[in-house]
């Protein structure tokens, strides 16, 4: 079974706001002007289809991410 592959949010820079990216996609699957609202759709698509949401910051770095599938190493962690 091929691997799932991971939905982003980054920041657009040529119109501003953010995307919804899935790993390797050429388009964005959305396009949001407040991060609160990419973050929102990433999640609802990342559960959908079992897969990690990947969190970036307005410099394109990975701040956080969060796991929607079956982890098989889940966070000791009891932020989620």
């Amino acid at each position: 079974m091929p691997k799932k592959e991971d939905y982003h949010v980054v920041p657009n820079t040529d119109r501003g706001g953010w995307d919804v990216k899935r790993e390797n996609a050429d388009r964005a699957s959305a396009h949001f002007e407040k991060k609160s609202d990419a973050m929102d759709r990433g999640r609802e698509l990342a559960k959908e289809n079992k897969t990690e949401l990947v969190q970036h910051g307005r410099d394109g770095r990975i701040q956080d991410s969060d796991s929607y599938g079956n982890d098989p190493s889940p966070p000791k962690d009891k932020r989620h």
